[in-house]
């Protein structure tokens, strides 16, 4: 708050207190009569701010504009919450401080073509605050905080516990439920080179050679995801004791009536405990006719809320060494092209590359989830 460069870049963890930050930042500047602009990704996050803002002010105002997202304290300082969505909506203003927030998940051309233009009459100041999101525009603006000769700009640097109300043991939990180089951007702030990379160290989990049929006495899983004609279907077949990959059967363009023969072939010869179909659209009706037949398989409902921890416990097991896949190279390539994006909204979005496919990926994750609900109540929502 009190560094005299006129643009201050703040890498903080998740829950931080960014927001309060910018809103003092925005309210002194406000009150000494000056123009400030906080800009948010999304036009949800602005209003989130806005109400907040407001809430803060608590009605110590002259003037309030709410179509504009606009106040005018005694003095005539104003604050205005604008979203970033669209930069060239963003020309022509003169400001003191602009506050870009989750600056990271923003376009660069808020700032380059809008923001920084905005400042220049009034030799305005800029705070940019955000979670890491690899390494793209936001940390060329990091490093140039920390470059001695540029005295212009400075950087900071907060993990989520530099917040003394985030209670320890609950960032702990999270090291241990998600993979590292996630905890690290998300809770560390650190810059991330494959921060969108789902799952690493493919060359060493991806060694297993298909078999043939089952081992005396071993248990299996069976992981399901569907397709008819542009998409696969893929059957992922997993032995529990050794944790480990022993067959994949992918195909497409079969009718329902061949794919449901072709799994009850396959759950002939595996004789699984558990099969996990994905259960979206196209998947229910198979699965339905399935268990009418006899055959263990259990719907798995792909949701925004459900899709995260399927994967997450997939890459978590790759990176720690705790399955073994097979060598396969359509499914080495899928797994390598998966990404993960974190929306501005802090929601997560996993997914194959556009033209891509991911049932190979799905499919795996089931077989997995298989494995670890071995022995254990079938109750994962």
């Amino acid at each position: 708050m009190a560094h005299p460069a006129r643009f201050r870049v703040v890498a903080c963890g998740r829950r931080w207190g960014k927001t309060e930050l910018g809103k003092v930042a925005l309210l002194d500047t406000a009150r000494l009569g000056g123009s400030g602009w906080w800009i948010a990704p999304t036009y949800g996050m602005a209003d989130d701010v806005w109400r907040s803002l407001k809430g803060s002010l608590a009605g110590l105002w002259v003037e309030k504009d709410e179509t504009r997202r606009r106040v005018v304290l005694p003095g005539g300082g104003q604050i205005q919450v604008r979203s970033g969505h669209e930069p060239d909506a963003l020309r022509g203003a003169g400001l003191d401080l602009a506050v870009l927030d989750e600056a990271a998940f923003m376009p660069e051309e808020v700032w380059t073509g809008a923001i920084r233009p905005a400042l220049s009459d009034r030799r305005g100041r800029a705070l940019f605050l955000s979670t890491p999101n690899g390494l793209n525009w936001f940390h060329r603006l990091y490093r140039l905080g920390l470059d001695p000769l540029q005295p212009d700009w400075q950087s900071f640097s907060h993990p989520t516990l530099g917040n003394p109300l985030i209670a320890p043991e609950e960032v702990d939990a999270a090291r241990l439920e998600m993979p590292d180089r996630w905890f690290r951007q998300e809770y560390e702030a650190a810059f991330i080179e494959d921060a969108g990379q789902v799952f690493r160290d493919l060359e060493a989990a991806c060694t297993a050679a298909a078999e043939a049929g089952p081992r005396p006495g071993a248990r299996y899983t069976v992981g399901i995801d569907w397709g008819r004609v542009d998409d696969y279907t893929v059957f992922a077949v997993f032995e529990a004791g050794r944790r480990r990959m022993v067959a994949l059967d992918r195909f497409r363009q079969v009718g329902w009536a061949q794919q449901r023969d072709r799994l009850r072939a396959l759950v002939e010869r595996w004789r699984p405990d558990i099969v996990w179909a994905e259960a979206n659209s196209i998947g229910s009706v198979n699965i339905e006719a399935l268990q009418q037949s006899g055959l263990p398989v259990r719907p798995f409902n792909t949701t925004a809320r459900s899709k995260g921890p399927l994967i997450e416990a997939l890459a978590l097991a790759v990176e720690r060494g705790e399955v073994t896949l097979l060598d396969d190279p359509v499914l080495r390539g899928e797994l390598a092209a998966y990404t993960l994006e974190r929306l501005p909204s802090g929601l997560y979005r996993y997914g194959a590359p556009s033209g891509g496919h991911d049932d190979t990926v799905i499919a795996t994750a089931l077989g997995w989830l298989g494995v670890q609900r071995m022995g254990s109540p079938v109750s994962f929502a």
